[in-house]
């Protein structure tokens, strides 16, 4: 396949990040491989998404302190970026809130069409005419002022574009999609439009057995093509690295 006829993919990852760990960042580069190697997918940028101080979690630092802790580390990465969106909002905000704003904010920075799963676009979905010189479509944001919709999509890889397909797939650990089995947790719409709509991009943690987790929950089944589960070195060493774990080392 070519650049153009493969599906362009935005990682965009949601979480506590109390703190962010190194295993953090494995998940998406690991992620990134995976998805290059099957052959179909090319990764062009990767968000970093910490939850709203009003999640209500045991232990939860403020906002601001790991929005920080976040930016420092990606600072040397040419192409994952954190987005202080959802810190920024008046309350906590579902993870198909966050999935549907940077698709909306996408459709409106770069004028694209974002596909989903089920129907992928026809549409050229980001033009940019070869003979001229590319400019950064991203930005950097800036934790102490709210970010405009230019700072906030900020993606960091920048190319040439005629005409692809341009899709934006929530990346997790094992854990958060075992978390999907769990009654009452999730909203069963939201759960719909994440793995129907979006789609999954999944790094196993502790060898766990992502098959038997999706068919404990009907929606998992349902969509079982629309997860993407990341095989590589399942002893990677950083598949064991927790966030809990690490603020009490």
């Amino acid at each position: 396949m070519t650049e153009t006829t493969k599906t362009h993919v935005i990682l965009l990852a949601c979480g506590s990040f109390n703190p962010i760990t190194k295993g953090h960042i494995q998940m998406f580069e690991r992620a990134r491989d995976y998805l290059h190697k099957t052959g179909r997918f090319i990764v062009i940028g990767g968000i970093v998404s910490p939850v709203h101080d009003s999640y209500g979690k045991q232990g939860l630092v403020s906002s601001r302190h790991r929005l920080i802790m976040c930016q420092l580390a990606v600072q040397n990465s040419d192409w994952i970026r954190v987005d202080p969106w959802e810190c920024y909002q008046d309350t906590w905000q579902t993870t198909c809130s966050v999935l549907e704003h940077h698709r909306d904010l996408m459709k409106r920075v770069t004028g694209c069409i974002l596909s989903n799963v089920n129907t992928p676009s026809m549409t050229p979905v980001v033009g940019q005419p070869q003979n001229e010189t590319p400019q950064p479509i991203y930005q950097n944001s800036n934790v102490s002022s709210k970010p405009t919709a230019d700072e906030n999509a900020n993606l960091g890889t920048v190319m040439r574009y005629e005409e692809i397909e341009l899709r934006i797939l929530l990346l997790c650990g094992s854990d958060l999609l075992e978390s999907f089995c769990i009654p009452g947790l999730w909203n069963e719409a939201d759960m719909e439009v994440i793995v129907g709509d979006f789609g999954i991009v999944v790094v196993p943690r502790d060898a766990a057995d992502t098959d038997r987790i999706m068919n404990h929950s009907s929606i998992l089944r349902k969509y079982k093509n629309n997860i993407m589960v990341v095989k590589d070195d399942i002893n990677h060493p950083m598949s064991v690295v927790s966030s809990t774990k690490s603020r009490y080392v």
